[in-house]
């Protein structure tokens, strides 16, 4: 009996002190809860003042990552509670047990102290205190979620303002002014690297030099070109001169503009003459059109126009009747003559201009004159006119006019004709507008300025005016120029 108290006594003892540990460990478990909380908070109060020395797209992943750190927070809770609650059921069983033990001390019966006692044995041997780990599963550390942006905040600091490029340089030398494009080369001073791009800008002028701030257009612009050239295409060329400027480009930043160079772009620019057209003309600007009536419905609604403002003529009248009476207040064209005249006159240098004609026009000419063309000739029926002429009545013939002759060429009608005129060189030739071949030249010395002429009956016709001399056309009559006079002579009509 005395060993069997005795063994007793032992587990009373080392149940007493498991009861201590587990005190102990529950008190840590709790201090431990209260870290993870504590450190949770820190760890986020960190992350808050990382993420405040960011930009604001880092907002984005602060939410995400307070949110695995709470994860991570409840997970360990979580774990920490389930081993508390585990104690807890121990701890209970175990003072059960405790007290069951200190009770049985006091039973005076050997044989029911022996299988008291063997009972307690028993169930100390089953009991959970003895069974579980007073290790915690996890650890209050969160250290593993700590950040630290000291190598980003180093690259940040790293990060230096890109340098402002620099001016480009325009090679003016380089730049080309033809086929209603003008093409523009640049350089830059010094080799970048970091050049993105370069924008273009220009505007038409008509004064050369450099660009004015007063009474000018409107700068256009082009951007994202990557190349150190640019094409500007479908031009018109409606004044003399073009500026340009370029700047360079880089990821974060404009330089300065180029200094502005100024191109020539004087081209020929006139507008059909209504004021002296045939009454069956109907005439806008660049556009003549066949007018079966006569002009009468026009005048109709002219004359309750006039009406309605008092006799008071309009600024487009106005300006009208200044023209005409520049021009010498010459008559309507009239009879058979259904013509048209430019309201610009040739005196000099080399122009370009082109004529497309509708599908459905049956007979036109187009060509020059001089001013004292009357009010009943027709193009290329005088010896101050010429023209080429297109008869799609019945059957399509192209035809060269002057002085009452004609050459019939053989040629296929284009759906535009484009018209040089070399008024010092003494040449007038025709083209087809798109493929540039030619259709035939007159060669003459012209002894006075010559008006653009057009003669139309049924259908209507687009002049395009302001264009550049396309540089096929110089090319193709300087090889003409050095061609025998015997060759020559075959486009001229005598």
């Amino acid at each position: 009996m005395d060993e069997q108290k005795e063994t007793l006594q032992r587990i009373v003892s080392t149940l007493a002190n498991k009861n201590d540990e587990i005190h102990n460990f529950i008190d840590m478990l709790n201090h431990t809860i209260k870290n993870v909380q504590v450190n949770s908070s820190n760890v986020i109060s960190e992350l808050d003042e990382e993420f405040d020395g960011l930009y604001s797209i880092l907002d984005e992943m602060k939410g995400s990552m307070a949110n695995t750190i709470q994860q991570e927070e409840a997970r360990k809770i979580q774990a920490l509670q389930d081993q508390l609650s585990q104690c807890s059921d121990a701890l209970e069983s175990s003072e059960e047990l405790l007290e069951l033990a200190a009770q049985s001390l006091d039973i005076k019966d050997p044989v029911k102290f022996l299988q008291a006692a063997r009972q307690i044995k028993d169930r100390v041997t089953m009991a959970s205190a003895f069974r579980i780990s007073l290790k915690p599963k996890v650890s209050d550390s969160m250290t593993h979620l700590m950040v630290d942006f000291a190598l980003e905040r180093r690259m940040l600091e790293a990060v230096k303002f890109l340098p402002v490029p620099k001016p480009p340089e325009i090679d003016l030398a380089a730049c080309v002014v033809a086929d209603n494009c003008i093409t523009v080369s640049w350089k830059m001073p010094e080799e970048d690297s970091r050049i993105d791009h370069f924008v273009l800008e220009y505007r038409k002028t008509n004064f050369d030099g450099l660009p004015r701030v007063k009474d000018e257009q409107r700068w256009e612009l082009i951007d994202y070109i990557k190349a150190t050239e640019y094409t500007l295409s479908g031009l018109k060329f409606d004044t003399k001169y073009i500026n340009i400027r370029v700047q360079a480009c880089n990821k974060a930043v404009a330089g300065e503009y180029s200094d502005p160079v100024t191109l020539e772009t004087k081209a020929f620019v006139f507008s059909l003459d209504s004021t002296s057209s045939h009454l069956n003309l109907k005439v806008e600007d660049t556009y003549v059109e066949w007018d079966p009536t006569g002009g009468k419905g026009q005048e109709k609604i002219k004359g309750k126009e006039n009406k309605s403002r008092s006799g008071a003529p309009s600024p487009k009248r106005t300006s009208i009747i200044a023209r005409s009476s520049a021009r010498g207040n010459r008559d309507h064209f009239t009879g058979e003559s259904y013509t048209v005249l430019g309201d610009t006159a040739i005196e000099s240098g080399q122009h370009y201009w082109e004529v497309r004609a509708q599908k459905d026009c049956k007979s036109y000419s187009v060509g020059v004159t001089y001013r004292n063309m009357g009010k009943f000739d027709q193009l290329g029926k005088t010896n101050s006119s010429w023209c080429i002429h297109i008869n799609n009545w019945l059957q399509t013939t192209l035809s060269a006019k002057h002085n009452n002759k004609t050459k019939t060429l053989d040629i296929p009608v284009p759906d535009r004709i484009g018209v040089y005129c070399d008024f010092d060189g003494g040449q007038l030739a025709f083209y087809n507008g798109n493929s540039k071949q030619l259709l035939h030249t007159f060669r003459t010395k012209f002894t006075q300025p010559l008006l653009p002429g057009f003669m139309i009956w049924c259908g209507g016709l687009t002049v395009s005016t302001g264009l550049q001399v396309p540089s096929v056309l110089k090319m193709l009559q300087k090889s003409e120029n050095g061609l025998s006079v015997s060759t020559s002579s075959l486009n001229n009509i005598a």
